[in-house]
């Protein structure tokens, strides 16, 4: 595969009144075309901050500090706004995870869906509409002439959604960064979701970025997984291995608190502890609060990201 996304070193802060506080801490990982990577972790990992920051959408005071975000060969970390806007919603695509957030109530799905094709292609109202029907058409929405004409209230969560990816659709982008994509669907629709995302980066040959705090989701769709923990990346590797032999005490203990690792009748295994905040982070290694193999070391030095056993990186001083 070539590759499509290398984020070098990354480093995203955000500069508040008192002081300057870091959300992504020297963040390295990269995407093939046609791959999926999982971006798994707690809320407050940095799993969402690091999607907006591909696409430049880091709110104020938050910026990009140093690193390198290489799409297709260039550092577009440093592009202008206009530039970025060729590459935002055309080549790199975000889906969001709350639906009715996406879309605008007061405007029809086809006026939104034309809106985005108009952005990005110099065609007709016609032409624009033929391209909004195949799109809803490849995300199994039936009777996509008639949908065209209503409103985001009369479609269902799981339809809102296949909409809001049908949007990232449109111009047939290379990566689509999706950020907690089922949060706010049951489970049966959920898994409707991921199968759809599957097979549309096998059919169109996309790379996924998968953004969520599931890991039962990641290793369903994923080939690699990266977990993230306080801004940084704390493994990294194929699916299958980390999902069976993770190494990392952090995510062992997120596989362990899966419902399904306790089986029937036991109480749910959990991580002590909660995820620090960005003013509180450990000067060492930003696990070590929580962390039973916690060690000298560890409060002292932050572990580098290494290659351990089977080709998996890890950052952990006790892991071999």
């Amino acid at each position: 595969m070539s590759e499509l996304l290398k984020i070098k070193n990354l480093n995203v802060d955000f500069a508040l009144r008192e002081r300057t506080l870091r959300a992504i801490n020297d963040v390295s990982i990269s995407i093939d075309k046609g791959e999926r990577l999982g971006v798994v972790g707690e809320s407050g990992a940095g799993k969402s901050v690091l999607g907006f920051s591909i696409i430049n959408l880091i709110s104020k005071p938050g910026y990009i500090d140093s690193g390198q975000i290489v799409f297709k060969g260039e550092d577009i970390s440093k592009y202008s706004y206009d530039r970025m806007r060729t590459i935002r919603g055309n080549q790199i695509s975000m889906i969001f995870q709350d639906p009715m957030m996406t879309l605008n109530p007061v405007l029809s799905i086809g006026e939104q869906m034309r809106e985005t094709v108009f952005a990005h292609m110099n065609v007709s109202k016609a032409k624009a509409n033929e391209i909004c029907v195949e799109k809803l058409k490849k995300v199994y929405i039936p009777s996509p002439e008639k949908r065209l004409n209503q409103y985001p209230h009369e479609f269902s969560g799981g339809m809102r959604q296949r909409i809001v990816i049908a949007i990232s659709l449109l111009t047939n982008p290379d990566l689509i960064i999706a950020d907690e994509p089922t949060t706010a669907l049951d489970v049966t629709i959920q898994a409707e979701i991921m199968d759809l995302l599957l097979e549309l980066c096998k059919t169109d040959n996309m790379g996924l970025m998968l953004i969520t705090h599931d890991l039962s989701v990641v290793s369903q769709v994923t080939q690699r997984i990266a977990v993230m923990y306080a801004g940084t990346i704390v493994e990294l590797g194929d699916t299958a291995t980390v999902a069976h032999k993770p190494q990392h005490p952090y995510t062992v203990g997120l596989l362990g608190a899966l419902p399904q690792r306790a089986g029937s009748e036991k109480r749910l295994n959990q991580i002590p502890g909660v995820m620090p905040g960005l003013a509180k982070i450990p000067a060492g290694c930003p696990f070590s609060d929580r962390c039973s193999l916690v060690g000298d070391i560890c409060r002292e030095k932050r572990p580098q990201l290494l290659e351990k056993t089977n080709g998996i990186r890890v950052a952990c001083h006790f892991v071999e």
